[in-house]
């Protein structure tokens, strides 16, 4: 399976937003966004581009995967299945990549981005539903039970995560029980409820061509 192994803030920097690919450290003045607000390459900062229709829509897309850590045939496959479902293509899609088992990590605070937590579901840390899950992109559905593995309950990156997001709150389709390191998905997200700096009609406008 191909992985993205490049730097994650250039993601960032190119797409002119903070994706939160690298967790915590985003929301610090460390945060590459915070500290060099342009394009990466050699001619990033002088760069003066005029963003065509076609420019916007494939901009939306790239953020949307990069987000997500989805690569393009992966997303795609994502978008041929909302748009073949009831609903609004776009907020489908969104729901379908919040549904994610490593997203729900991500979610419930036991993992520090999606990354980390993609890493912790292949290493076999996870169950949904008292069965091991080691695919990343397994989708749950409502009423599903995510947990960590008795075994692997006192990870540092796991118990870390927690203690630096004691007293948030997680998405109110989810439910956390701390102690435990479990979650339960009560719903599929709202459109409200993905806090995602996406347009996701300008993807469904760009696939729809």
């Amino acid at each position: 399976m191909a992985v993205y192994h490049d730097a994650r803030c250039r993601l960032c920097r190119r797409e002119g937003v903070k994706l939160m690919l690298k967790g915590e450290r985003c929301l610090t003045d460390k945060c590459a966004v915070e500290r060099r607000g342009y394009a990466p390459g050699e001619h990033g900062k002088g760069r003066r581009v005029k963003e065509t229709n076609y420019g916007l829509q494939l901009r939306e897309k790239q953020k949307a995967r990069r987000i997500y850590g989805v690569l393009e045939r992966q997303f795609r496959n994502y978008f041929h299945k909302a748009e073949k479902s009831k609903g609004v293509t776009g907020e489908t899609l969104l729901q379908m990549l919040e549904m994610r088992v490593d997203n729900i990590l991500y979610r419930l605070g036991l993992a520090p981005s999606r990354s980390a937590s993609r890493q912790i579901v292949r290493h076999g840390h996870v169950t949904v539903n008292g069965k091991k899950v080691s695919i990343p992109s397994y989708v749950t559905r409502p009423g599903d039970v995510v947990a960590i593995r008795a075994k692997s309950r006192d990870l540092t990156v796991i118990a870390g995560t927690l203690e630096k997001r004691k007293g948030q709150s997680v998405p109110e389709w989810l439910e956390l029980d701390s102690q435990a390191r479990t979650g339960r998905v009560l719903m599929a997200p709202s459109r409200q409820s993905i806090p995602v700096p996406v347009t996701e009609q300008l993807i469904v406008e760009l696939y729809s061509k």
